[in-house]
């Protein structure tokens, strides 16, 4: 059983570490949006912005799946009851973050491929929604800007509503592993932020 456990992690990892982000607008654009995007993330966001719609949704849905695949597919396998799933449930946002070819440096801030992940626990969507409703209300309602301020907040709030709110205790460890991934992904940027800006939509100037 450990085996299997081990096996479904190290999948999650190595599913994680495809960056999609930086091979398909390099291979089928010329584009290497490490290099020319301004904080050198190779996610979603900055193929959109730099290689266009069409490519940007496509590398969105490759992310999305990266998380799903392994996380369903061992869900279905082992089940979701011990406590080494939730490493599982790390793995793919780990491996996007730290992928095995380039470390840390090359990888990417995980928040789609949360998604994936969360989506991937079907039946089990609590953790999903909770994590929706978060980034639409720091979107949407309360306005919390620049984005990695909006991240951080939206994190941290998923984290401590999943624990509130009862979600499955694995389910709770997976989401405090992947959010310090992801936090600590932004903690640079956190550090220096400069024009932050909170906006209630509701309110009237």
């Amino acid at each position: 059983m450990i085996l299997q456990y081990i096996f479904y992690f190290f999948l999650a990892y190595l599913a994680g570490g495809m960056m999609f982000g930086a091979l398909i607008p390099k291979v089928f654009c010329g584009l290497d949006i490490r290099e020319i995007s301004k904080d050198g993330n190779p996610g979603t966001a900055n193929v959109f912005l730099h290689a266009g719609p069409f490519w940007g949704i496509l590398v969105l849905i490759c992310d999305l799946l990266k998380g799903f695949l392994p996380v369903h597919l061992a869900a279905g396998s082992l089940g979701t009851q011990e406590a080494g799933f939730a490493l599982i449930m790390a793995g793919p946002v780990l491996g996007h973050a730290c992928p095995l070819l380039g470390g840390r440096k090359k990888g990417g801030k995980g928040i789609a491929v949360t998604f994936g992940v969360v989506a991937g626990l079907y039946p089990f969507l609590h953790s999903l929604e909770l994590l929706i409703f978060w980034y639409l209300l720091f979107s949407l309602v309360v306005i919390v800007n620049p984005h990695s301020l909006r991240t951080g907040v939206t994190y941290l709030c998923w984290l401590v509503s999943s624990v509130l709110c009862g979600i499955y205790p694995v389910f709770s460890t997976g989401t405090f592993l992947i959010s310090a991934i992801v936090l600590d992904k932004h903690k640079a940027e956190l550090r220096h932020l400069e024009n932050r800006e909170v906006k209630f939509i509701f309110r009237r100037n």
